[in-house]
């Protein structure tokens, strides 16, 4: 280990050599290579970690580089795997640091093979199915993991450690989550940052061994209009819940709650079902996607979306076909931008 690259990290009383020395034996598992995903990892990087390995399916485009400092306008021109491009700058600013980047779907397979081996995971996705699955993998396999979440000028984060805290799904069913995304309301760059601090910085307590100083609270903020609340969450893990509570049957694993693609035959489309039944107000989301520039027409069966290169036309149970695609990765990329 390189003491003087690490002097000033060091010097700081809680984490010290012992520490220092602990990070580098650590590996860190972070799902998304976007706007939270970059800069976490650059963190843990700079930070001195032993391996972190990223796993993303999108590619970079020029409306990332606003916010996902990894990037560079190159990146964009290529359109090259966010987790690939990940990979060649990691591995510039820290050539000690085992890096990893893998470009795919963060399915229950591939992450329940990658589980086995980290220490931690970290939460950088905009899917809420996704993370549901790695909140069932954490508590199964006993692995903490860090929630984040921003859009706009707010952001909210909560540490997740299995026997100790409420998971995620006990946390839902108290609190409640809007449908808000990037892509429809925007965001600036310092929620984005705001949310990597306080991530980042739970990482270090676990990685080095410091439980005692994780924060116990749910925390959020509003950068904009300058709020920002800690909800105690102690009382809130449930021992009903089908995750970690007495019976547990780890329900976001299972196929049927997955959210469901299909290439349709000789149709140039691919369909997308979500794992449960929605009811959309197409009024609200029509109007929302015409506010971000998207030509929308609807019926009251149906609502139809004209993109650049495909058509995605909606039911009112959330079930989708994306038109002129076979790539399901990318139908599902495209159902999350809109549905978030």
């Amino acid at each position: 280990m390189d003491e003087n690259r690490y002097s000033r990290q060091t010097l700081f009383s809680p984490i010290g050599k012992e520490g220092q020395e602990e990070l580098s034996k650590k590996h860190v598992l972070i799902i998304g290579a976007g706007a939270l995903g970059s800069s976490s990892a650059e963190m843990l990087v700079r930070s001195g970690i032993g391996k972190v390995t990223l796993v993303d399916r999108d590619y970079v485009e020029e409306s990332n580089l606003q916010r996902q400092q990894l990037y560079t306008e190159k990146d964009a021109k290529n359109r090259t795997p966010k987790a690939i491009a990940s990979e060649n700058r990691l591995k510039e600013i820290n050539a000690n640091c085992l890096v990893n980047g893998i470009v795919g779907e963060a399915t229950v397979e591939l992450l329940e093979s990658l589980i086995l081996d980290v220490d931690l995971m970290m939460d950088a996705t905009d899917n809420m199915e996704i993370r549901m699955i790695m909140n069932d993998l954490a508590v199964k396999h006993g692995v903490p993991w860090i929630y984040g979440a921003c859009v706009g000028s707010s952001g909210m984060t909560f540490t997740i450690v299995p026997e100790q805290t409420p998971c995620l799904h006990c946390i839902l069913q108290r609190l409640p989550v809007h449908g808000m995304s990037c892509d429809t309301v925007g965001i600036i760059s310092p929620a984005v940052q705001m949310v990597v601090v306080h991530q980042v910085t739970e990482a270090l307590k676990i990685l080095i061994n410091d439980i005692e100083s994780l924060r116990s609270t749910f925390y959020s903020f509003d950068l904009w209009n300058n709020i920002s609340h800690n909800i105690k969450m102690n009382r809130v893990k449930k021992t009903t819940c089908t995750t970690c509570g007495e019976n547990r049957l780890f329900p976001f694993l299972e196929k049927e709650n997955q959210t469901k693609t299909a290439v349709l035959c000789g149709r140039d489309t691919v369909q997308v079902r979500p794992p449960s039944e929605k009811n959309l107000d197409f009024s609200m989301l029509a109007e929302s996607l015409k506010n971000r520039g998207y030509q929308v027409t609807s019926n009251p069966f149906l609502l139809n979306v004209q993109l650049k290169e495909n058509r995605l036309v909606l039911f009112k149970d959330g079930r989708a076909l994306v038109h002129h695609t076979k790539d399901i990765m990318y139908a599902k990329t495209l159902y999350d931008q809109l549905l978030g």
